[in-house]
Parts: structure tokens; sequence; C-alpha cells
């Protein structure tokens, strides 16, 4: 690739362009999502079971293309073609749950949602790395996760509504859905602006062994750092649970969603630029302090203060960590391996998300909801214990610009 596109100090335009395609995709994705298990059960008649395997089925479907996209970026040497496709997709799944009669389009409908989020989610953040000045990087991916959050929580917000609106008419709410998505599409294929490939540069297989010995012991430390953060913080889902088994109306269960992402989306840019000028190991250390500090009061009470405090500091966590460890594997990866190096990061995390998934609804079911929270709290603290260990080493990638005035 050639140098990242400068803009005088400034993030570059195609960056915030890939934001708000972020945001669109995710207005359009949250509409569905904050609907579809009702509209499956309600609806459609599916049983729980079927439900669980058809989001498990999707879900393993996005890990296994995440890391062949991200491979094929570097191949090819070519970040947005993959980026479109993968966006396509998704908006083209949108409309089959709107037709769904029955499980067989869902099904169709969200493994092609969920192969598009595997196409495009390592080159889209290899695409960002590519184009960020480096001393505005974790500026960019704050940036970046920032508006990709606001349309997390516009998502349900707009659902709740249109459900009032037109008297719980799913149908007519996933039709709406398709706007936004087609519109992010248009976005990414009309304002981003893709670096040119190095003059006379031939494609390699990234995946060769002398290729992946060429991905540091510093990044694969970073793999797994990220993967014990998806240990400690499970599927946002038990958040939702939590809520509601202090009280909270099934109405109003997606405000827990709504607040956490808010302070999710408020945070995610001040501390990504932040970022770009300290140490990123002490931020590390300081975000999992904060996930103890959510874990502590969501195993303390399921209502009030503690309820809600430990949802904004949940919120918190995840705006100082998401893009700040996507700076890392961006800092610990050669230029021209970044999109396999997203794509081997992101499929740990989400397996790991998996496992911990799992793992929190068995100590919820076997031991009550405490349990839950209090073990995520101890995964926190072993992975604070790992960063507190490893900083000073040079094999931890630090800021190496100051900076701007």
């Amino acid at each position: 690739m050639n140098p990242p596109i400068k803009a005088n100090g400034r993030i570059p335009p195609s960056i915030w362009a890939l934001g708000f395609v972020s945001l669109l995709m995710d207005i359009s994705s949250e509409l569905i999502h904050s609907l579809l298990p009702v509209f499956m059960f309600t609806a459609l008649g599916m049983s729980v079971l079927t439900i669980g395997l058809i989001e498990g089925a999707a879900e393993a479907t996005a890990l296994i293309v995440k890391i062949f996209s991200g491979a094929l970026s570097d191949y090819w040497g070519k970040r947005k073609p993959l980026a479109v496709l993968g966006y396509g997709l998704g908006a083209a799944s949108k409309p089959l749950f709107a037709l769904a009669a029955g499980a067989g389009l869902v099904v169709t409908a969200r493994l092609t949602d969920r192969v598009g989020k595997g196409i495009r989610g390592a080159p889209r953040d290899a695409l960002v790395a590519d184009l960020a000045p480096p001393e505005l990087r974790g500026a960019s991916f704050g940036l970046r996760q920032s508006l990709d959050t606001i349309g997390a929580f516009l998502g349900p917000l707009l659902a709740m509504g249109l459900m009032l609106l037109w008297a719980n008419d799913f149908r007519t709410v996933f039709w709406v859905a398709t706007v936004p998505a087609f519109l992010s599409v248009a976005l990414l294929f009309f304002g981003v602006q893709e670096p040119e490939r190095r003059a006379g540069a031939k494609p390699v297989n990234p995946i060769r062994r002398e290729n992946l010995r060429r991905l540091s012991p510093a990044y694969w430390w970073v793999v797994g750092i990220g993967a014990v953060f998806t240990l400690a913080r499970f599927s946002e889902a038990f958040l939702v649970l939590r809520a509601q088994q202090g009280g909270l109306p099934l109405a109003l269960t997606p405000l827990v969603l709504i607040g956490m992402n808010v302070v999710y989306s408020v945070s995610a840019y001040p501390f990504g630029k932040f970022s770009d000028s300290r140490s990123h190991s002490k931020m590390l250390a300081w975000g999992l302090g904060l996930l103890i500090g959510a874990d502590v009061a969501l195993a303390s009470g399921n209502q009030g203060g503690l309820l809600w405090g430990g949802i904004a500091l949940w919120g918190l966590h995840m705006g100082m960590t998401q893009g700040l460890l996507a700076t890392m594997v961006a800092d610990t990866a050669p230029a021209d391996l970044r999109g396999t190096a997203f794509g081997f990061f992101n499929l740990v995390s989400g397996l790991g998300m998996l496992l911990a998934s799992a793992i929190a609804g068995l100590l919820w079911d076997q031991l009550g909801a405490s349990s839950t929270f209090l073990a995520s709290g101890v995964f926190s603290a072993l992975a604070l214990v790992a960063i507190l260990l490893r900083r000073g080493e040079s094999a931890v990638a630090e800021p190496r610009f100051t900076p701007h005035a």
C-alpha cells in the first residue's frame, strides 16, 4: 500500500465516510435484530430452540468467513471491493426478513447477513489502518467505533417508536430497515477512496507459513489479551436479563442497550484520540478496572443506581478498549498482512465471545445471576494481571508519535 492519505493533522474524509457507513448499516441491522427474536417466536411460531439454533449457526458462519476475507484482502491488495461485497450482502438480506413467512427464509436472511458481516469486518478495519495517518490511528478507530455505536442505539430507538406508531407491524418496520442499509452501500461505493497498491507488488499468499511468522509476538499478545477481554465481557443480552430480573417492564428493556451504547458512542472517540499520545497498556488496564467496577455493581444489585451504574461503566469500558485493541492490532501487524491480522483477531475474539456467553448462561442457571458477573470480574482480574506483568516490555505496542498541537 502507499502511505496513508494525510489531511493536515485531521482524520481523512474516507474514514469519516466509513464511520457513517457503519452507522447506517447498524441502524438497519438493529431495527431488525432488536425485534427479530420476538418476531420469530410470536409471528412465525418458532420454538426457542429453533431460534437459538438459527442464531448460533449465523454467528458461527460469520466467524469462519472473517479469517478468509482478511487474508483475501491482503492477497488482492484491495480492501474496498470486499467491504462493498460484505455490506451489499447485508443490505440484500434485509428485504428477506420482511418477506419471511417461515423459518426457511429467516435462516437464509440471517446467514446472508452474517456472511456479509464476516466478509466486510477485517477488510474494513484494515482499510481504516491503511487510510489513517499513524499519529491519528487511535482517533480514527475511535471515530469509526463511535459512529458505529450511535447506529447501535438509534436502531432500537427507531424500532420502539415505529412499533408503537404502526401497532406492532413487524414487516413494515423491516421494510423501513432496507433504506439505511442500501444508503450505506452507496456511501461506501462513492464516498470512500482506497489507497492504491504499490506499483509492481506481486500477490502473495498471506497465510503461508513464512508470512504468518512475520506476525510478531507483540501481535499475538494483543490477540491473546483480546480473547481474555471477550471471556470477561460476555453478550450484552445478560445486561438486559439482569434489568428484567429487577422488574424493568418488557417494553422498556431496549433502554438497557440504548443506555450502554450511548455511553459507548460518546466515549469511544475521545478515548481513541487520547490513546494516540498515551500508553496503550495503561489504558487497557484502566478499561479492565472499569469492567471490574461494572461487574461488582451488577453482581450487587439488579435495579436502581447499582444496575444503571453498572451498565454505564460497561459502556465506558467498551469505549475505552474496543478501538484501542483495533489500534494495537494495526500497530503490531505488517501493513501487507493487516487484513489477515484483523481476521485472526476477530476470529479468536468471536470464539471467546461464544464461549463466554455459554459459561455465563451456565453460571446464571446453576448459581444465579450474581455469579455470572463475579466470574466476569475474575476473568477481568486475570487479564489485568497479564497486562501489568507485560508492561514495560518492548513487545507491547505503545504510541510512537507526539500529539498535534
